[in-house]
């Protein structure tokens, strides 16, 4: 942002921070080996300014009354310890279709409101993952993420979880090396600069990805018009790929029901080294057989988990910008997730949750809540 006063002009910090070390890369985002070079003080620096004027439509309470914390403050990084956090990231500005998925993270968090510490003990699966037992779980709020330049908000993003994955974990019997991130959407662009944060602590990620897009469609074929327009919801695990990011042929789609844009969109998807669950498979080989092929394909390396609730029937989460009939149901999904228990997962994120688009019941946000619930329970109980 800028404007003229008195004959200067004048801009945003971290406007003139990334203009002045990155303006002459030949494609806008840094490469995952420079942004993994960031320093811990140089996070903070970059996420300083925008703490000071966050976006209006960020930080509305915690997901499930967790404890919040200002975790992109350093006097709160030198005296809390974390196992997992939950962080927002009110980003929409890279979608194709409905926008409005700024507004996740808030939708998600009060779609938690019945779960807690008091409410929150499984009936499935006769676990608590709120009780604190075996990791100290918070909510680090929202990362101030600016609407006006995709560039800034990526990088904001990628800076909150470095920031976060530097605290010390509270149990290093479940938590040994870093903390793990759950990341509230956004839309799914948002997925790659956590990835990349990811990547630096675990190297290469195997991905199970639940959606009805495979979102590896080609930058330069499907987003022609310019280097901006190529980093969006449908192509980062093109990007991620490319960067070296994703494991090799350990990567799953789940729940794949979206038309492609183009006939070698398929061929292209397992270049990039992913298989896939097709959503009407559920049909002839069932929830168990779901998981099988999902345990089968990721291996026992590190996972980093991305849900889609597009991938969720519209019947039971319309709230989402790109909806396509035909989904699991939000049963079939719970089961999945509660099944993978033996996953090594070390990160996570929902999005695409777009609440302007919900029923009355708050339908979408309450599911998304439900599956979040699912995911950090496995993630307890498989320590990494």
């Amino acid at each position: 942002m800028t404007c003229m006063a008195s004959g200067k002009q004048h801009k945003h910090e971290a406007i003139l921070h990334f203009e002045q070390n990155h303006l002459d890369r030949p494609f806008f985002l840094q490469s995952a080996q420079e942004a993994t070079n960031k320093t811990l003080q140089e996070a903070f620096d970059y996420l300083g300014p925008a703490l000071e004027n966050p976006p209006l439509y960020s930080d509305t309470g915690a997901y499930a009354h967790l404890p919040q914390l200002k975790c992109f403050e350093q006097s709160v990084q030198a005296s809390e310890p974390i196992d997992i956090a939950f962080v927002g990231a009110p980003f929409d500005t890279a979608t194709t279709y409905r926008p409005g998925a700024r507004f996740g993270p808030t939708g998600i968090r009060l779609g938690s409101r019945r779960l807690a510490k008091h409410s929150g003990h499984s009936v499935e699966n006769d676990f608590n993952p709120f009780d604190g037992q075996y990791a100290r779980v918070v909510d680090c709020g929202d990362v101030p993420v600016t609407p006006m330049d995709n560039r800034v908000a990526l990088t904001q993003i990628q800076a909150a979880h470095q920031i976060i994955a530097s605290y010390t974990p509270a149990n290093t019997t479940t938590t040994p090396k870093v903390p793990r991130i759950i990341t509230l959407g956004g839309d799914h662009t948002i997925t790659l600069p956590a990835m990349r944060a990811a990547y630096k602590h675990w190297g290469p990620l195997s991905i199970l990805h639940f959606d009805s897009h495979v979102d590896t469609f080609r930058p330069r074929i499907h987003a022609p018009e310019s280097r901006y327009s190529r980093v969006n919801h449908g192509t980062y695990f093109h990007i991620a790929h490319d960067e070296g990011i994703l494991g090799d042929e350990t990567n799953m789609h789940a729940g794949i029901k979206g038309v492609y844009l183009d006939s070698g969109d398929e061929a292209h998807d397992r270049k990039c080294g992913f298989d896939m669950v097709k959503c009407r498979e559920i049909d002839s080989i069932g929830v168990q057989g779901v998981i099988e092929k999902i345990k089968a394909r990721v291996g026992t390396g590190p996972v980093y988990l991305s849900f889609d609730i597009d991938s969720v029937d519209p019947a039971f989460a319309p709230a989402t910008g790109t909806a396509e009939p035909g989904g699991w149901t939000s049963r079939e999904v719970l089961a999945i997730i509660s099944g993978l228990s033996s996953l090594k997962i070390v990160g996570a994120d929902l999005v695409e949750v777009a609440p302007m688009y919900d029923t009355a019941a708050e339908q979408t946000g309450q599911v998304a809540a439900e599956i979040l619930y699912e995911i950090l329970t496995v993630m307890i109980r498989s320590p990494v």
